[in-house]
C-alpha cells in the first residue's frame, strides 16, 4: 500500500484551504446581497433558520434544461461502468459479518420503528432518532466493507472516522447557511427552547452526512466492478483551478443576487471554489487521477451521495421532525418528499463530501483520502 506522508508543517495548506473554504462560502452570497442593494442583518443571526417560502411556479423549460447535466453524469457513470476492467483475481473471501455490524442493523430498525411509528414514544423522544439512525447506517456501510474486504474506515482510519462527525457538522451548517439565500427546503415538527436547544439538537444529527457519505463510498470500494471505473484521462492546470475558484466565487455571490434563478449553485458553487483552493494551495486535488483516466474520485463520490440521498429521503417522509421542500421551477413528481430533480443535487454533494474528507485526512491521518484507501483496490 502506498501512502502519501505529510510532514507536520504540510498539514497547515488543508487547513488553511478548509478556513479559507468557509469563510469563502459564508462571506460571498453576502457580498451578492450588497451588489443588490439589499441589507445582510437578517443573514448574520445563528443558528440560521430558514421558513417556508413560496417560489416560482413549475416550468417545463426550466426542468428540462435543469435535468440536462443530471443526465450527462449518469451517462458518465454508465460509460465507466461499461468500460471497467475489474482485475482478473478471484477476490478476498468472503468474512462473517461483524458482531458490531449487527448492532448497527439493529440501531437502524429500531430508530426506524421510532421514527415511523407514534404509540411507541412520546414525541420528544420521535423528535431525535436521527442521530442514531444514520449513526447505524454509518456502521453498517462499515461493517460491509469490512465483510468484503477486511478492513474499514471504523476498524483501520479510526481517528479519521471520528473526525468526520465534528467536520460534518459545521459543513452542514455552511450549508443551512447558504439555504437562507435561497429558502430550498424548511424543517417543520422541530420543537426547540431557544437558539441554543435548536442549535444542539440540530448539530448532532448534522455531524452524522460525513461519515455516512465516506462510508458508503468505502464500501463501494469494495465492489470491483466500481473499484474499476475508467474513462478517457482529463487533464487540468493552473488556469483551470483559478477558473474555477472564480466561477466559484461568483456563483456563489449570484446566489445572493439571483437566488430563484440560480439556487442550483448551492450545491455546485461550493465545490468549484474548494477544488480550486485545493489545487492552488496544495498543488493537486481529489480529482488529480482523472489526469490517468481513472475517474473513481468523481463518480464514486457522486453514487455515494446519491444513494445516502434517497436514504435520507426515505427516512424522512415518515418521521416527526423532518424538512420539506419548496424549490422554484422543479416543484413536481415527488419522491417523498423531495422534487425528482432534486435528486441531482446530491451527485454533486456527495463529491463535495469527499473533498472535505480528503482535507481531513490530509489533517489527521496525513494522507489523502484517496490514497490512504487504496488498499482497497490491492484485495482485487
Amino acid at each position: 500500500m502506498n501512502r502519501t506522508s505529510c510532514k507536520p508543517p504540510d498539514r497547515l495548506r488543508p487547513a488553511a484551504v478548509l478556513a479559507l473554504g468557509i469563510v469563502l462560502v459564508w462571506a460571498a452570497p453576502m457580498l451578492g446581497l450588497v451588489a443588490a442593494g439589499q441589507p445582510v442583518s437578517a443573514y448574520l443571526s445563528f443558528p440560521p433558520r430558514t421558513a417556508h417560502v413560496s417560489h416560482a411556479a413549475f416550468s417545463w423549460g426550466a426542468f428540462v434544461l435543469l435535468c440536462l447535466p443530471p443526465l450527462a453524469a449518469i451517462g458518465l457513470f454508465i460509460a465507466a461502468l461499461a468500460n471497467a476492467r475489474p482485475g482478473g483475481g478471484s477476490g478476498a473471501a468472503v468474512r462473517r459479518f461483524p458482531w458490531w455490524g449487527w448492532l448497527a442493523l439493529g440501531m437502524i430498525g429500531a430508530a426506524w420503528a421510532l421514527a415511523w411509528t407514534e404509540a411507541l414514544v412520546p414525541p420528544d423522544w420521535r423528535r431525535h432518532v436521527f442521530t442514531p439512525l444514520w449513526l447505524g447506517y454509518a456502521l453498517a456501510m462499515n461493517a460491509l466493507a469490512w465483510r468484503r474486504s477486511g478492513e474499514a474506515l471504523l476498524t483501520q482510519q479510526t481517528g479519521f472516522f471520528l473526525a468526520l462527525f465534528p467536520v460534518s457538522a459545521g459543513f452542514w451548517w455552511l450549508f443551512e447557511h447558504l439555504n437562507q439565500f435561497v429558502g430550498n427546503w424548511y424543517y417543520s415538527g422541530i420543537s426547540a427552547n431557544g437558539d441554543w436547544d435548536y442549535f444542539l439538537q440540530a448539530t448532532l444529527p448534522f455531524s452524522t452526512v460525513l461519515p455516512a457519505v465516506a462510508s458508503t463510498q468505502a464500501w463501494l470500494r469494495t465492489i470491483p466492478r466500481i473499484e474499476a471505473l475508467t474513462l478517457p484521462p482529463v487533464r487540468g492546470c493552473a488556469a483551470l483551478a483559478w477558473l474555477a475558484l472564480g466561477a466559484g466565487t461568483l456563483a456563489l455571490a449570484g446566489i445572493g443576487l439571483y437566488p430563484e434563478t440560480l439556487f442550483a449553485m448551492l450545491w455546485l458553487a461550493p465545490l468549484l471554489a474548494l477544488a480550486g483552493l485545493q489545487q492552488l494551495l496544495l498543488g493537486e486535488t481529489l480529482f488529480a487521477p482523472l489526469a490517468r483516466g481513472d475517474w473513481r474520485p468523481l463518480l464514486q463520490p457522486a453514487f455515494a451521495g446519491l444513494i445516502c440521498g434517497f436514504l435520507w429521503e426515505l427516512w424522512n417522509s415518515g418521521s416527526l421532525a423532518r424538512w420539506q421542500y419548496s424549490v422554484p421551477y422543479v416543484q413536481r413528481f415527488h419522491v417523498f418528499e423531495m422534487p425528482l430533480l432534486g435528486y441531482a443535487g446530491y451527485l454533486p454533494f456527495g463529491v463535495e463530501c469527499a473533498l472535505i474528507a480528503d482535507l481531513v485526512a490530509r489533517l489527521v491521518a496525513g494522507q489523502r483520502f484517496q490514497a490512504a484507501r487504496n488498499r482497497f483496490s490491492s484485495l482485487w
